[in-house]
């Protein structure tokens, strides 16, 4: 079997080629365009038919590259950044660049048979663009809201004091009115300018807002019943997860989200530490899932007291981390329904 690693770039793709053993037996660099594409699957061809291609997982810079690999009917796996680079650094070649990543990238994937499968899921994709689109209009809308209440605080304090939220479009025009009635200076000016601006942001976050909630309820209604999961929270996990059926198990869905616990013990009793690899977005979402149902759903404290009772030693902390790797079989269970 040949495993073909891709180190992708925003300008180039460098490409090397292993057998099974791991041994090199060639190495490509191409454009980041059609014509690249189209010469790095030609250059593939001297392999064999049906070579497994690892790319590292940059969907910013490779979801092109995948898509027509795919599209081709090459089978593609993601490789975590840093499953490669725990590869890369056994290797007895030291030093970084293209070709070092290419084949650690290669290594790693040969290494780990059971990567999740890349596939074409328009739905995913859009709902992660709009998903995306909303998280960054939220962080400056965060971030105009941060500098407007540091002029409120010096224009009067009051009206600070009196907006706690400025995310409502009531609260926001009883402050322009309150705003309009100051006598004119820069500071009134740049305060109404930033207002105004957290107006019109505040809309377009609720018309994206909107647009995930027509194509999510169709989509997803079992995910969408499970306490704490809102129609935000249910687009990015569909988002994320990018299709459940590549992953074999909800044991593979946990590890993929980051929930499922490292073992660090030898020869003394069974510990367990937190996962710090998988899908950090997919995580933050399970966790405030957890935050929810520990407050508003009794089953789930339930299920943390029995757990801390059968691990007296455990940390709080500890007790929410089994929580979110149950609820990961939760969420696995919920999309695989949603599918049939």
């Amino acid at each position: 079997m040949v495993v073909i690693g891709i180190d992708p770039h925003k300008s180039s793709h460098t490409a090397v080629a292993v057998d099974q053993t791991g041994r090199r037996l060639g190495q490509k660099t191409v454009t980041a365009d059609p014509d690249g594409l189209l010469r790095l699957r030609s250059w593939a061809t001297q392999f064999g038919t049906g070579p497994r291609w690892a790319v590292e997982d940059g969907r910013g810079v490779a979801g092109r590259l995948v898509r027509t690999l795919i599209g081709t009917g090459a089978t593609v796996v993601w490789v975590p950044p840093k499953l490669m680079a725990a590869c890369r650094a056994s290797a007895r070649t030291r030093g970084k660049s293209d070709p070092i990543d290419a084949l650690a990238i290669a290594r790693a994937a040969l290494r780990e048979p059971d990567l999740p499968t890349a596939h074409l899921d328009q739905t995913a994709l859009d709902l992660r663009l709009l998903s995306d689109r909303r998280e960054h209009l939220v962080n400056r809308r965060t971030a105009s809201i941060n500098q407007l209440r540091w002029h409120l605080h010096d224009l009067d304090p009051a009206l600070d004091q009196t907006h706690p939220r400025l995310t409502g479009p009531r609260a926001q025009h009883t402050l322009t009115t309150a705003l309009s009635t100051l006598p004119a200076s820069v500071r009134r000016d740049l305060a109404l300018d930033l207002l105004t601006e957290i107006t019109t942001l505040t809309q377009q976050i609720t018309q994206l807002e909107h647009q995930l909630r027509t194509r999510v309820q169709p989509l997803a209604p079992t995910l969408l019943a499970i306490t704490g999961v809102s129609t935000v929270l249910a687009a990015k996990i569909i988002g994320e997860t990018a299709g459940i059926t590549r992953f074999r198990s909800p044991a593979a869905y946990a590890m993929h989200t980051g929930t499922a616990p490292i073992p660090t013990w030898t020869a003394n009793k069974p510990h367990y530490r937190l996962n710090r690899g998988g899908n950090r977005q997919l995580n933050t979402c399970l966790h405030r899932i957890a935050i929810t149902q520990l407050t508003h759903h009794p089953p789930a404290r339930t299920y943390r007291d029995n757990w801390t009772k059968h691990h007296p030693h455990a940390t709080t902390k500890a007790a929410l981390r089994a929580l979110k790797r149950h609820l990961a079989n939760t969420i696995y269970r919920a999309l695989t329904t949603d599918l049939t």
